[in-house]
């Protein structure tokens, strides 16, 4: 007697293996992530230098002298504008942060967690 043709897979058969696919995949997720190798969260500095005895680091992130954060501000212009010295533009962030430096004299940047605008 000849065999039985197989029958096909139901619905509701597909749906609950793509059900299990997707746990299956949800719970790797975390143990697939977690074996890449970790990126740094701060990036690494575009200028990083000393300039009359203050830190001064130039990264992605921004401009941080002696590790405290400079607000600055992009002009139209393509210059760089910071709150220590908003009535003159320069050419580059370091140069900013070189100006800032020569107006801070020994008094430090302000913690400010964020910048206020009114």
């Amino acid at each position: 007697m000849p065999a039985a043709p197989a029958a096909l897979p139901t619905r509701r058969a597909w749906l609950r293996t793509a059900a299990v696919l997707a746990g299956t995949a949800a719970a790797l997720a975390p143990v697939l992530r977690a074996r890449r190798p970790r990126q740094t969260l701060t990036p690494a500095p575009l200028a990083e230098e000393t300039y009359r005895g203050r830190h001064i680091a130039v990264d992605q992130a921004g401009i941080r002298i002696d590790g405290r954060p400079l607000h600055v501000m992009r002009r139209a212009d393509g210059s760089y504008l910071s709150g220590v010295n908003h009535f003159q533009s320069f050419a580059t962030p370091l140069e900013l942060a070189r100006a800032a430096v020569d107006e801070l004299g020994t008094n430090q940047l302000a913690l400010a967690t964020a910048p206020h605008h009114g």
